[in-house]
């Protein structure tokens, strides 16, 4: 071999090699089973989100995933135990609009993590809030429980699956918008206050789409809005709040994967494209709609990234740190 070709060969071996990008997130695998955590109990739509998701991201990272439920304080409580987690990809949060922006206005200085704690992975799904009656309630519009709610001021109950959630918030909006005095009932998840709106104990309740639409479509509550811009395809003759006349009290309630900080960017580009994957598949997109969600919509083919679930949290917090300062809501 000749000296010129000694050199060539020499400098291409110490050069470093370079992956695209797919193939670098490829690189990393998790080396033992997975959880995600949920900040609420089961049964709400954080956990069916997160048990929805946990068997198609385990075929994909070829690993065992688990939801690990660890609800109190409105998420907060599965924010810190992320937040606390070894970053080394093996911990990952089902993150909602409650604890990933609301929490931060709401709860202030006693809120246990920062932002800068978690990392953006991928968003999973939006979907609608939809406010709803026990059957034995004699409104069938949301204006008619407007003009019950002003006949009996502070007589009528508006659960929600915790202080803080988006759910609070919807419910504090439509109490300022329509000038109303309920009394709101924050619960230890979606699950306990259905019941009890079932069972007729509280009259009216607001909750994220995909844990009450099988109520609703039993007859065991009665849709009365839901709280996007358009109607859902899941319930499409229930009103949206804007047609009811009340535009401004509209939210999207979101689900997504974040990691705890300084997780390896390859960890997290590994789930942000498993994500991708699974949301692509027709079983997936099937199940979605059939839950009333939508997809997450924030990349150009409306999947998901890092970089653009990290800006829509951070549109979010700010967004929703207005609210909180309009409605006046508190945590005690």
């Amino acid at each position: 071999m000749n000296i010129t070709r000694r050199a060539a060969l020499g400098a291409a071996l110490a050069a470093p090699l370079i992956l695209p990008s797919a193939a670098r997130a490829q690189a990393w695998s998790p080396s033992r089973g997975v959880r995600i955590v949920v900040g609420f109990p089961p049964a709400g739509t954080t956990d069916i989100a997160a048990r929805l998701l946990s068997e198609p991201l385990g075929q994909r990272i070829g690993q065992q995933v688990v939801v690990e439920n660890r609800p109190g304080a409105g998420g907060n409580l599965g924010n810190a135990v992320v937040a606390q987690a070894e970053p080394d990809g093996h911990t990952l949060l089902m993150q909602t609009i409650s604890g990933g922006a609301i929490n931060y206005a709401l709860y202030g200085a006693r809120m246990p993590v920062k932002p800068e704690d978690l990392a953006a992975v991928a968003l999973m799904l939006r979907v609608p809030n939809v406010i709803f009656v026990n059957p034995q309630v004699p409104a069938r519009t949301l204006q008619e429980l407007v003009a019950l709610a002003k006949a009996q001021p502070g007589k009528l109950n508006i659960g929600s699956s915790g202080a803080g959630t988006s759910l609070h918030m919807t419910g504090e909006l439509l109490k300022l918008e329509a000038g109303v005095d309920m009394v709101h009932v924050p619960f230890r998840g979606a699950g306990p206050m259905l019941q009890e709106n079932i069972a007729g104990r509280i009259e009216v309740g607001v909750d994220n789409l995909p844990s009450a639409i099988g109520h609703i479509r039993d007859g065991r509550l009665r849709a009365l809005a839901v709280t996007t811009k358009e109607r859902t395809p899941a319930l499409p003759d229930v009103p949206t709040t804007a047609e009811a006349g009340y535009p401004n009290v509209e939210a999207t309630a979101w689900f997504g994967l974040q990691a705890p900080a300084r997780t390896p960017a390859a960890a997290i580009q590994r789930y942000s494209d498993a994500m991708n994957e699974i949301l692509k598949t027709e079983d997936m997109k099937r199940r979605i709609a059939d839950l009333g969600g939508m997809p997450p919509g924030l990349t150009p083919d409306g999947g998901t990234s890092p970089a653009a679930f990290d800006a829509f949290i951070k549109a979010e917090i700010a967004k929703w740190a207005v609210v909180v300062q309009r409605s006046g809501a508190k945590v005690e």
